[in-house]
């Protein structure tokens, strides 16, 4: 059974990780496939910062997901096999409550009355979805980006409840890098005049700010190495327009231009700056002190880590502390390191690379993993 957005209700007040509340906030999701008799089969996504719940196609919706080659039929993440749910953010802009939805005191958007929102709380809505669809134990939650984050509060909260873990180019927490990163990329869209401080309400936006946001978004997302590959210095075939001695002259910059135009009008300029706030709070060591007392607590089977060296926002490095911690803290780990040139992106183009991997661990083919491991390991 494949179904289309559906949502859930939290009854009552839903308490913030860092102060404040909501009344009855919704989480829309999507699910895949069916639950088994012992009702054990069920894989938990959840996404990086600005995809919807729409995870892969179904009869309901025909339209392409955002990891259509990996979730399916026959596909990585085996829809014949598991009954797979794939959860929107609590406080994006696709279904869920966020900023951009009314608060019912005012009827009003939220604007940045809504609290703090940190990964925490993410994954605390997606623990409401699976509660209300009554499963008490996950095969596994998978989380890429900031959704690995999401996942590893998820595992930190509610450490039995998964009994596999997936993590892709994630980490325990933001590296300054990234974090500086993010900070630029959120003072683009206040600085936009349309902002106007948040209260932009139905209006356009900061259409400005968040075209330069999603620039510097797409240039941290893939590799200069990709981009050489594809675009060298290669110019567009359009004459400049007269005038106009700034105008687009190349074909990386075109690639940026259609990027930005594309993501503007799809993502509330409010709803990114919350969830771009939330991946730099997010610090694992706040669940027991220290990093390895939080992986330590974490009860799971296996868990697997993939990670690709020309990420440069969550880079290798840090998907090598994240497998030593779990060592160190006597948990069954594979740590899966790709050479694809498409940086952090890579788990959204890279099939070739990453359907093998996936592949192996959702069927079980430990064997296979571990060759897998152990050969590019050598390379």
């Amino acid at each position: 059974m494949s179904n289309s957005t559906q949502y859930f209700r939290f009854p009552g007040t839903f308490e913030m990780h860092r102060g404040g509340v909501l009344e009855q906030p919704v989480i829309a999701y999507e699910t895949w496939g069916e639950l088994n008799s012992n009702r054990d089969n069920a894989i938990l996504i959840f996404t990086g910062l600005s995809p919807s719940a729409h995870a892969t196609s179904s009869p309901e919706d025909p339209s392409a997901g955002w990891w259509e080659e990996i979730v399916g039929p026959s596909r990585s993440i085996d829809t014949r096999k598991y009954f797979v749910v794939c959860v929107n953010s609590l406080g994006s802009c696709f279904g869920s409550t966020g900023p951009a939805t009314d608060n019912p005191a005012t009827g009003k958007p939220y604007g940045l009355q809504f609290p703090v929102l940190t990964l925490e709380d993410i994954a605390v809505a997606g623990k409401g979805v699976i509660d209300s669809l009554g499963i008490d134990s996950l095969y596994a939650v998978v989380g890429p980006s900031m959704g690995g984050m999401t996942a590893l509060a998820f595992a930190a909260q509610y450490p039995a409840l998964a009994r596999s873990l997936v993590l892709i180019s994630t980490a325990t927490r933001s590296l300054p890098h990234a974090i500086a990163l993010r900070s630029l990329q959120r003072e683009m869209i206040r600085r936009d005049p349309a902002w106007l401080g948040g209260e932009y309400g139905l209006g356009p936006g900061p259409i400005a700010g968040m075209r330069l946001a999603r620039k510097l978004g797409m240039i941290t997302y893939r590799s200069g190495k990709e981009w050489e590959m594809r675009f060298g210095r290669e110019r567009i075939p359009e004459e400049r327009p007269a005038g106009d001695p700034f105008a687009v002259d190349f074909e990386i910059e075109a690639y940026l231009e259609h990027h930005a135009q594309k993501f503007t009008g799809q993502f509330d300029a409010n709803c990114y700056l919350y969830l771009s706030r939330a991946s730099d709070l997010f610090d694992l060591a706040e669940h027991g002190g220290s990093i390895g007392i939080a992986l330590g607590r974490i009860e799971t089977d296996r868990i697997l880590i993939i990670g690709v060296r020309s990420d440069s926002l969550f880079n290798i490095d840090q998907q090598r502390e994240l497998a030593a911690g779990f060592e160190a803290a006597g948990k069954p780990v594979s740590l899966i390191e790709l050479d694809s040139i498409q940086g952090h992106d890579s788990f959204l183009v890279d099939m070739d690379r990453f359907r093998p991997v996936l592949s192996a661990f959702f069927a079980g083919d430990w064997a296979a993993l571990a060759a897998s491991r152990d050969s590019l390991r050598a390379s």
